[in-house]
């Protein structure tokens, strides 16, 4: 049976299975299941199989989906490029914001999560591969923003998100993958005030194992959950 629910329980199995070969809880593992143009109906389904967080790239899109499925117990994680004028409505509407590559961008989600006594979780994306088409900051830049966030009251810094470069062979995006994982490590060796990171955001539907590998600790899953996009 290929259905939403079989293909999100594979998912579960296989990360599982992945995880114990690194030595690696399951639990270490959250699995952000890309909503992006599914239909309400199908992301209930997705919810009902077991999904517990959602990622959605377009704000007007994500907020139709969040007010109607207000009452599920799913947590709403933006991964899209946001724009500085959009922020309040990410941070009225999500748990979390993998996007974060700026540092105007960042004073503005302050801004707006201080107006609703909020503290909001963030990532900062990171263009691993200093792609010129992707957005994030380069690595020497992340650490200059990580320390300007840890200073801000309303958000709590988590992690790191990336995207490597599509590859057939996937891996050959593992390189990335360690190199935001090191990254990771030499920022928080820094000990700058505010600013602890335990969250990787890197994988997708095709190389979600190798970066499993490399110390992922959330997977962005869209089309091996929902099957692919018309």
């Amino acid at each position: 049976m290929d259905s939403i629910e079989s293909r999100f329980l594979q998912i579960r199995r296989t990360i599982a299975d992945k995880a114990a070969e690194c030595q690696r809880s399951p639990e270490d593992v959250r699995i952000i299941a890309v909503s992006k143009t599914q239909s309400v109906q199908a992301v209930q389904k997705a919810i009902n199989a077991g999904v517990e967080a959602l990622g959605e790239n377009y704000i007007q899109e994500a907020v139709q989906k969040i007010e109607e499925l207000r009452e599920k117990p799913v947590s709403w994680h933006f991964i899209g490029h946001l724009q500085s004028n959009k922020a309040k409505y990410a941070v009225r509407h999500f748990d979390m914001i993998h996007t974060v590559d700026r540092i105007k961008l960042a004073r503005e989600i302050d801004k707006q999560a201080g107006k609703i006594n909020k503290t909001q979780d963030i990532l900062i994306q990171v263009n691993i591969a200093k792609e010129d088409t992707k957005s994030g900051t380069d690595a020497d830049n992340a650490i200059a923003l990580a320390k300007e966030i840890g200073q801000m009251e309303h958000l709590s810094l988590k992690g790191l998100m990336c995207m490597p470069p599509f590859f057939d062979d996937p891996e050959r995006a593992r390189p990335y993958f360690r190199k935001l994982k090191e990254l990771k490590n030499f920022i928080n060796s820094k000990d700058l005030p505010g600013v602890s990171l335990t969250h990787l955001s890197m994988g997708m539907s095709g190389d979600y194992k190798v970066a499993i590998e490399e110390g992922a600790t959330m997977v962005r899953i869209g089309t091996n959950i929902f099957g692919s996009r018309n």
